[in-house]
């Protein structure tokens, strides 16, 4: 073999090689684009389901916050209603000591279904 074609030979694996690693470095940073975006899909999936997690949560505590509006008004309501459900029975009782025809002792109204007189 001469010396020509031993060059000839050693330069075209030369450039082979740098072909294969030409196209392994940009298989490489195909792949690597395909992960980048891929990751950056995945992110704004996290986004919109985070956002939505929120406004859930936000939602909820609303409604909690009204439900817990709700019941400390209908304990007010109660409370009231009580109260003049004893006034109520005071000025029936006063309405008895005060009527001259009223025979024997009061006797106070069964208390309504479901409620106990205190």
């Amino acid at each position: 073999m001469s010396t020509g074609l031993v060059i000839v030979i050693i330069i075209a694996a030369l450039i082979l090689l740098a072909v294969f690693a030409l196209m392994g470095t940009r298989a490489r940073h195909k792949r690597l684009d395909t992960r980048r975006h891929e990751a950056r899909e995945i992110r704004r999936e996290a986004e919109v389901h985070g956002a939505q997690a929120d406004r859930a949560a936000a939602e909820a505590d609303e409604r909690a916050a009204r439900a817990r509006q709700e019941e400390a008004t209908a304990r007010e309501e109660a409370a009231r209603a009580e109260e003049q459900r004893r006034e109520a029975e005071t000025r029936r009782e006063k309405a008895h000591k005060v009527d001259p025809d009223a025979k024997g002792d009061y006797e106070r109204p069964r208390a309504p279904e479901g409620r106990t007189e205190r």
